[in-house]
C-alpha cells in the first residue's frame, strides 16, 4: 500500500486517506503560471524533497481520496482519477490502473460499507472512483451510498456537457451521470449538513459550484480544502492560482479569504494535493502565511 498522507484523529472521528498517485510531478511554469523561480528557490529549504524535484522546475502533488469514520457512518470525499476512464490520452489520468481500490480494502472499507461519498467539485480527478467499470458499464462504486453533489455545481457540468459534450473528456458521462441514474445522488444546496458531523461551505473560483468540507466533531475542527489550495506554495502566495482554475481572478481571492480566516486557529486544513505530510496548520509569518505541517 502506498504510503497515507494522512492518518489521524479528528475528535472521534478517524481520518484516513486513500492514495492514487503519490508524487505527480508538474511543472510550476505551467502549473503556477504566476509563480517565479526566484520566489520559489527562497522556499527550497522546506520544498525539497518532498513538495518539488531537486532542480525546483517541478511541485509534487498527491491525489488522494479522505476516508472519515464516525461511530455511525464511513464517508469519502473526493474520489480521485479512477481506472480505466478513457481522458482523451492526457497524461497521467488516461485509463489509469492504480491500487486504489484495494487500498481501500486495507482500510478495513468495503465499498458496500460507504454511507456517503461527497465531492468538492466536479473535475476528473475528484469523481473518478465514484463509477467503476463492470460487464462493460459503468456503475456506482458504492452501491449502498448517497454521493453527496454541491447543486450549482452539477448544473455547471451538465450545463458545460450540454453545449459540448466532449469538453469533459467524458468525466460527467462516465463518473457522474450513472449515480444520477441509479437514483443515489442527492443535489443539495452548498451549506448543506451531513450526519451532523459535515458541513459544505461555498467556495467558489476553481469552479464556480466549489465547496470546501467543514469536518465538526467533539471539539476537533478540520477542514477538508479540495482544490481551494493544490500546493503549499500557495499559502504564502494565495494570489497565485492553478492554471486549471476556471476562474483564477476568483479562486485567488477565495484562497486568500481561505487563508485569512484559518491562520492562526486550531482548525486543521486536509489538502486534497499535499503529498504526506498533508494534514497542518496555517500560521501568520512576516507579513504572510506559512503552512505548519502536523507531523
Amino acid at each position: 500500500m502506498a504510503e497515507s498522507p494522512c492518518s489521524l484523529n479528528v475528535g472521534s472521528v478517524r481520518v484516513d486517506a486513500v492514495v492514487e498517485l503519490a508524487t505527480v510531478p508538474l511543472p510550476f511554469a505551467h502549473f503556477l503560471p504566476d509563480a517565479t523561480a526566484e520566489a520559489i528557490a527562497a522556499e527550497a529549504e522546506w520544498l525539497k524533497p518532498r513538495f518539488a524535484d531537486a532542480a525546483l522546475t517541478h511541485g509534487l502533488l498527491s491525489f488522494h481520496t479522505y476516508v472519515l469514520r464516525s461511530e455511525t457512518c464511513t464517508i469519502l470525499v473526493d474520489t480521485c482519477i479512477g481506472n480505466h476512464k478513457d481522458r482523451g490520452g492526457h497524461a497521467g489520468f488516461h485509463r489509469l490502473t492504480t491500487d486504489w481500490l484495494r487500498n481501500l480494502h486495507q482500510l478495513g472499507v468495503a465499498p458496500e460499507s460507504v454511507d456517503y461519498v461527497m465531492c468538492t467539485h466536479m473535475h476528473g480527478d475528484h469523481v473518478g472512483w465514484n463509477t467503476r467499470l463492470m460487464n462493460g458499464r459503468w456503475v456506482p462504486t458504492f452501491p449502498n451510498a448517497r454521493y453527496v453533489f454541491a447543486r450549482q455545481e452539477f448544473e455547471h457540468r451538465a450545463q458545460l456537457r450540454a453545449l459540448n459534450p466532449g469538453a469533459d473528456y467524458g468525466v460527467y458521462a462516465d463518473s457522474v451521470l450513472p449515480v444520477i441514474e441509479s437514483g443515489q445522488a442527492d443535489l443539495v444546496e452548498s451549506d448543506h449538513e451531513v450526519e451532523g458531523l459535515l458541513r459544505l461551505e461555498a467556495a467558489p473560483g476553481h469552479t464556480p459550484g466549489n465547496v470546501v468540507i467543514h469536518l465538526q466533531a467533539d471539539r476537533g475542527h478540520a477542514v477538508l480544502s479540495g482544490d481551494v489550495i493544490h500546493h503549499p506554495l500557495q499559502v504564502k502566495y494565495p494570489e497565485w492560482s492553478a492554471a486549471f482554475c476556471e476562474d483564477r481572478a476568483a479562486s485567488a481571492a477565495c484562497r486568500r479569504r481561505f487563508v485569512e480566516t484559518h491562520a492562526d486557529t486550531d482548525t486543521l486544513i486536509l489538502p486534497a494535493h499535499f503529498p504526506a505530510p498533508t494534514a497542518g496548520f496555517i500560521r501568520s509569518h512576516g507579513n504572510r502565511w506559512r503552512y505548519s505541517f502536523a507531523d
